[in-house]
């Protein structure tokens, strides 16, 4: 039986940041991959351009049932000190909107970036492995964690649970890491696909697929939340920025209200236009606005203003002027559901955080065993923000193990 100083389980984001900052400090760290290649979600992330970290990282960008929980570790090791190793092997990258950072060439390269850290450092990969069984003894400190796995047994004072969510299923995804938590008794939460596109059902999914490929910004909330980023139609229902930064607060059951002119208000644009003695249908009008093809579709889609495409703007009433804030400012929809884990970006939910030491990341009733990333129950919104919480609970539990 071979023994390490650390053993982790999921060769992700976290579980390689973790095995690289302890393997820096002296620890002779294994990492146990079950499928073929480590970093999978890293590869495929950000459109292949990877979606790193953000410059600006508050805990108010995750949602947990502790909201406090992720204070301390983006404290200790924020998006800069992330920087500071992508440009010691000279990355180039770029920031898009809303500080989001990307990789100028590949996702590629923040993956040898890791692994390069993790061969510095002297850490040990095994893909293709699986874990078959945990045993525990707390008595043994050296050998306190004992797995058998499909490449032979190992054991060492230290177990890491990195294993990610169940989001896509098809990059290896499992819920492995909540069987290890309930193993040990601890408590999981809720889980939930997130950062997820809408999928629509009747009336609404017919209209959706009338307009696939129409891509508009709006403004979109959910209870006390809202967002203001581009949504996009697709043969399912509702997708783009805006659409999966709500998924991240919406619960089946609950209604989603969209403005489709966040920046105007439809009212005072149609006072200017009869000011100015603008001619002309209101469809042609709305043009102006919005998408064509939108325009002719949304008017078509609902009675309360479905007369007033081809009236004229010296014709419209009060009351059609109000019908149709309604239907741009105000438009209130029920989501059939989610597209699921297939393709959703994270997991809502996960291992409890009353379980695990916010600072050391070591589970309070187990000694040695630690749970990082998305395995936990804290969720970061789209842009780069699951990333930096990758790093960062990976960077703080290796301090301690």
């Amino acid at each position: 039986m071979q023994q390490y100083d650390g053993l982790i389980i999921g060769g992700g984001a976290a579980g390689l940041m973790c095995a690289a900052a302890a393997g820096h400090r002296g620890k002779r760290m294994l990492v146990l991959e079950h499928t073929k290649k480590v970093g999978k979600k890293i590869l495929m992330s950000g459109g292949g351009r990877c979606n790193f970290t953000n410059y600006e990282v508050e805990p108010s960008h995750f949602i947990s049932r502790n909201p406090h929980f992720c204070v301390s570790a983006l404290k200790r090791y924020t998006p800069y000190d992330f920087l500071s190793l992508v440009q010691k092997y000279d990355l180039a990258f770029h920031e898009k909107t809303l500080g989001q950072l990307f990789c100028d060439r590949s996702s590629k390269d923040i993956l040898a970036v890791l692994l390069a850290e993790c061969e510095a450092a002297g850490v040990d990969i095994r893909t293709q492995c699986e874990v078959e069984s945990i045993e525990y003894n707390e008595d043994q400190t050296d050998t306190r964690f004992q797995l058998t796995t499909s490449t032979g047994r190992v054991a060492a004072p230290s177990l890491v649970v990195a294993t990610g969510g169940l989001s896509i299923p098809t990059m290896g995804a499992t819920g492995f890491g909540y069987q290890v938590a309930g193993q040990f008794d601890l408590k999981v939460e809720r889980r939930d696909a997130s950062l997820v596109p809408f999928t629509l059902s009747g009336d609404l999914l017919a209209l959706a697929q009338s307009l696939a490929g129409v891509a508009v910004p709006v403004s979109v909330s959910c209870g006390d939340t809202r967002f203001r980023e581009a949504m996009l139609f697709t043969h399912k229902g509702l997708s783009g920025p805006a659409m999966l930064q709500i998924s991240n607060y919406w619960m089946p059951g609950e209604a989603i209200e969209i403005d489709f002119l966040p920046d105007v208000a439809i009212a005072d644009c149609l006072a200017q236009w009869r000011t100015e003695g603008r001619k002309g249908e209101l469809k042609n009008a709305l043009a102006l606005l919005l998408p064509k093809r939108f325009v002719q579709a949304w008017l078509d889609h609902d009675p309360a203003v479905r007369a007033l495409g081809s009236t004229t703007l010296a014709n419209l009433s009060k009351a059609d002027t109000e019908a149709l804030g309604q239907v741009l400012h105000r438009w209130r929809l029920m989501p059939a559901g989610t597209e699921g884990y297939r393709t959703a970006e994270v997991t809502r939910g996960g291992i409890s955080t009353d379980e695990v030491s916010s600072k050391t990341f070591e589970a309070k009733s187990v000694p040695g065993l630690y749970f990082i990333g998305e395995v936990l129950d804290v969720t970061g919104w789209l842009g780069g923000y699951n990333f930096q919480w990758a790093w960062a609970s990976g960077h703080c539990a290796a301090q301690y193990l």
